[in-house]
């Protein structure tokens, strides 16, 4: 009776290798599903982290850029000072890359009336303001087909009537 015995497990070992083997195989396809579609979320964040991260540094160089700009038309570096008279219209100012930026100038007085200066003291007597709205406009991305627009208010003051 012993024999018959041994010979019935050994037939069961070698049947239960085979089912070992396909479980494995089913396992192994598993963890393989799980790792590709963690590879494919990994390369979509860094994908979005790449693009954060180059926004981030054309919105500094439009702010340089508009920086560049206040102060080389106060110090007047192109000759005349845009600031220091009405803006007729739209004026451009000269950009360090114009392929990718642009940058505009307009009179933001209301109907181009003088106004008085937006500020807490008292403006010297027979003087307005003349407002105006610097805009730069910088593209990025695959095929500049993604913008950044800086805008500020520029505030001088003017003889009222000019």
């Amino acid at each position: 009776m012993k024999s018959i015995y041994l010979i019935n497990t050994k037939y069961q070992n070698h049947r239960q290798q085979g089912v070992v083997l396909i479980v494995a195989l089913v396992f192994l396809i598993a963890l393989t599903a799980v790792a590709a579609a963690l590879m494919q979320n990994t390369t979509t964040d860094i994908k979005m982290a790449g693009a954060s991260q180059e926004k981030a540094i054309v919105t500094q160089e439009a702010i340089s850029e508009m920086g560049r700009i206040i102060f080389n038309e106060y110090r007047k570096v192109d000759g005349a000072n845009a600031f220091s008279e009405k803006i007729v219209g739209t004026i451009t100012f000269p950009v360090t890359d114009d392929q990718i930026m642009n940058s505009t100038g307009v009179n933001a007085n209301e109907y181009g009336f003088d106004v008085s200066c937006p500020r807490n003291t008292q403006p010297t007597s027979g003087m307005k303001c003349t407002i105006t709205r610097v805009q730069i406009t910088q593209t990025y991305g695959r095929d500049n087909n993604h913008a950044v627009q800086v805008n500020s208010g520029i505030a001088q003051e003017l003889p009222a009537g000019n």
